[in-house]
């Protein structure tokens, strides 16, 4: 039996996501799969349009932030657990997930649940398979990252639910993974989690991992009933990042904030935006108080956690190595009901939080153009080109030639 949310107010609260309807199947909207093609089409055309420079804050790699060197962290659990799910694979499978180092493959990626992806999808793998695959996600993120990444995906499924059961369109497993280069000790190579609401790149080179661009989000953010009746995610991002807004004083408020009307979506890092240029906006780090500064910390490292232990602790490191340079910015209200957007911006990560239109959800509001805290969006990225480890990748080729390089 299929569940329905009511028709709702364009806040969508906890309490009003909770009343339920019982009605009829419905089918799925037709010609979704020949809409998707031409769509993502279009968008990686155009998002592919110039070659890979990163997110800049002028359209100038700002250089020597990033260089290749041991971290003492080992990447072997990663590399085992790659090749233990590509052992899985049947040829045809793997010869459709395999690609290069160097292909584009790394920057096709994009949130909307039309996107054509490449590779092997949770959904037709057997459940050794799928297995092995989880696996891999588990060896390369922390605890919370592969349980925020299975909630993300599951809560898909709930909005399946919401949407007359449509599992064409949304569903648990309708996530796919890619594998660049060969999995390897001491070449490059990384993986790509590819689906609605998460996208996680995973570059890896000898005991270094970039980590980056790392999309997260959902909507509905809680579900309050169906299969999955009880996920709740991004509300630590949510509450901390106001909560953090708030102790800033007056006068540091006041350079942080960029608008208080929110009436859109905000984010600019999101997909097929590897160049933007992103000028630096807010109050900067060493403009805070030591207490503030811990504060600051804490609030980036409920982003950077998401990745494997050792690894977060050598990018905190990182990111505190450029903590006074680090701003924070601010738009829409603070309020315990408001929507938002916040950001964090550093010559090493830039990181987005976002109250979003509700999309999925569209039909259930009176105000579809009204951002709601049920629709959330984050992107985690690496400026100065090295999102999808690419500057590590440019240093690599420089010591080690490679026909294939550009």
């Amino acid at each position: 039996m299929r569940i329905r949310w009511v028709r709702i107010a364009s806040t969508i609260s906890v309490a009003t996501l909770g009343v339920l309807l019982l009605s009829s199947q419905q089918p799925p909207p037709s010609g979704f799969p020949e809409r998707a093609a031409r769509q993502s089409a279009n968008a990686e055309k155009s998002g592919l349009a110039e070659p890979f420079r990163g997110i800049t804050t002028s359209g100038t790699v700002q250089p020597g932030l990033f260089s290749i060197r041991s971290t003492g962290v080992s990447t072997e659990p990663v590399r085992r657990a790659a090749e233990s799910w590509l052992s899985t694979l049947s040829p045809a499978q793997r010869d459709k997930t395999t690609f290069a180092i160097e292909d584009e493959e790394w920057r096709k990626w994009m949130n909307q649940h039309f996107y054509v992806r490449q590779g092997v999808s949770f959904l037709e793998m057997s459940e050794p398979q799928r297995h092995a695959a989880i696996g891999l996600l588990r060896a390369s993120l922390s605890a919370r990252g592969l349980q925020l990444t299975r909630d993300i995906m599951r809560l898909n499924h709930t909005l399946a639910e919401l949407n007359n059961n449509d599992f064409e369109q949304y569903g648990e497993w309708l996530y796919w993974i890619t594998i660049m280069g060969k999995p390897s000790a001491t070449e490059p190579w990384g993986w790509q989690l590819d689906g609605h609401h998460i996208i996680i790149n995973y570059f890896v080179l000898g005991d270094q991992v970039v980590m980056t661009p790392v999309f997260a989000g959902s909507e509905p953010v809680t579900a309050l009933a169906g299969k999955y009746k009880g996920i709740s995610i991004l509300q630590e991002e949510q509450n901390d990042g106001r909560a953090f807004f708030l102790g800033l004083t007056e006068a540091q408020r006041a350079k942080a904030l960029i608008r208080l009307s929110k009436t859109g979506n905000d984010n600019i890092g999101e997909a097929f935006k590897d160049n933007a240029v992103v000028e630096y906006a807010g109050v900067r780090g060493a403009e805070l108080e030591p207490p503030q500064k811990k504060r600051l910390l804490d609030l980036i490292h409920e982003y950077v956690r998401n990745m494997d232990d050792g690894h977060a602790k050598v990018k905190m490191a990182e990111v505190a190595s450029h903590l006074d340079e680090t701003r924070f910015s601010w738009i829409g209200g603070s309020a315990p009901d408001s929507v938002f957007y916040y950001r964090i911006h550093s010559p090493v990560i830039l990181i987005e939080f976002d109250h979003q239109q509700p999309a999925g959800l569209r039909h259930l509001t009176q105000n579809p153009r009204a951002p709601i805290r049920e629709h959330v969006h984050t992107v985690v990225r690496t400026p100065n080109g090295n999102d999808y480890g690419k500057d590590l990748l440019r240093q690599h080729y420089q010591q080690h030639p490679h026909p294939h390089a550009h």
